[in-house]
């Protein structure tokens, strides 16, 4: 325990790391007020270096599906560890991993190792040009991919909780060949178009399901205009079940981008296609990649420790816990009166101060703007429970939440909820 408090920790920190954090939503711009520091965490809970406890439903943005600490995972990183932390050479583990990644993901034939979500789908949109030949890509309003130029625009997540359409510092040739579409809108796509890259469940705008057909008719469009369907699974890969949104949906996309779970809260992405999309990498091929810290061994190790404890029936105890926490939730909303809506999509959880759940990015940003959340936010801070401090993330729930933690949330909701108004 550090004799620092929050308040003293962010001052101190803001005085040598831009606006005190290293990564803006962490700042608590959006919700107001100072953020917690946290000291350390187990299980469901994280501690803060005040010695407060809060039952935790950021888990690092996903990436602690077992929960935190879990015995596996830290046991393999210190083995690793015990090893050497780093070589710039190939490992076992490396092969083991995409080996376990290939078998579960139908259609994943290879997949290259990187160090974040963000280098994942950065390099996937330089594949997917090179194997096409062609400039364009599609995104989606409200989709975030990471903080790559040309990917930046029109970003959820961190984007939108900075009150941002974009960034500076990007060129306007970074993003001339970036087309954005509404979600949920299957766009017009032609033969000029190399890639359309999407959220299969969009999780940085809240989280808003596809709609029938959506998934299905990209999957068309694609093909028809002879252009690659990039699923960024960032956050749903090996989260929503074993083979992802592929296996979920029914609809294999060309090129997959993964990170978070894969790592076991350690730094790792990784993108991946067939065997014929992937023999245009560098060193087969005419698209340059490259990574010094790519397929570290510690994250490695721990993202096998963690793969290796997501079996069948270990989705099926997350999904139930999510369903749990669901029901609970909206219940307790109705009982107070408060016009809310909990959508789920299999494990994973959204929030919507609303009566009705949105279904693309404009009708997320008002209601994620109505000034609901924020006191939402503080209240469950309050009552021992940490959401993520910004209205367009999701929730998540890990192994480790047992039910007692999800009652004792649902009841830090009703005693919230009766503090809120009840139309927004």
């Amino acid at each position: 325990m550090t004799d620092a408090t929050n308040q003293s920790l962010f001052e101190r920190a803001r005085s040598v790391i831009p606006g005190g954090v290293n990564s803006p939503v962490r700042a608590f711009g959006s919700v107001g007020g100072t953020p917690y520091f946290v000291a350390r965490a187990e299980g469901p809970f994280v501690y803060d270096v005040e010695g407060r406890r809060y039952i935790d439903y950021v888990q690092s943005y996903g990436p602690s599906i077992l929960g935190h600490a879990h015995p596996d995972v830290t046991a393999a990183v210190q083995a690793a560890a015990a090893n050497g932390t780093s070589y710039g050479a190939p490992t076992e583990n490396e092969v083991r991993i995409a080996e376990e990644m290939t078998r579960r993901v139908d259609g994943l034939e290879m997949v290259r190792l990187v160090s974040s979500g963000t280098e994942a789908t950065m390099s996937a949109i330089r594949l997917a040009r090179g194997t096409t030949g062609r400039d364009r890509i599609v995104k989606f309003a409200g989709n975030y991919h990471g903080h790559s130029d040309s990917l930046l625009v029109a970003g959820g997540s961190g984007i939108a909780q900075q009150g941002l359409v974009g960034s500076a510092g990007v060129t306007e040739g970074a993003v001339a060949d970036t087309v954005v579409a509404p979600y949920n809108v299957v766009p017009d796509i032609d033969d000029t178009v190399a890639v359309v890259i999407v959220e299969p469940i969009a999780a940085n705008m809240g989280l808003i399901e596809p709609q029938p057909g959506f998934l299905e008719g990209l999957r068309t469009a694609c093909d028809a205009a002879g252009a690659l369907l990039l699923f960024d699974e960032v956050i749903t890969g090996f989260r929503l079940c074993r083979g992802g949104a592929a296996e979920w949906f029914g609809v294999r996309p060309d090129v997959w981008c993964f990170g978070k779970v894969i790592g076991g809260g350690l730094p790792m992405g990784a993108f991946g296609a067939s065997r014929e999309i992937m023999a245009n990498l560098a060193p087969l091929g005419d698209v340059y990649q490259a990574g010094t810290l790519s397929g570290n061994p510690l994250a490695t190790a721990a993202g096998l420790a963690q793969l290796d404890n997501l079996t069948p029936s270990a989705y099926d105890r997350l999904t139930a816990t999510a369903t749990r926490l669901q029901e609970g939730m909206t219940a307790a909303f109705a009982e107070a009166g408060v016009a809310a809506v909990v959508p789920r999509v299999g494990p994973l959880l959204g929030l919507f101060f609303a009566a009705t759940a949105p279904t693309d990015f404009d009708s997320a940003k008002a209601i994620c703007e109505n000034g609901m959340y924020e006191r939402f936010f503080h209240g469950m801070l309050e009552a021992g429970v940490a959401l993520a401090p910004g209205a367009y993330e999701a929730i998540f729930p890990s192994l480790a939440h047992t039910p007692a933690e999800i009652d004792a949330t649902v009841d830090a909701v009703a005693s919230v909820a009766a503090t809120l108004p009840t139309r927004p």
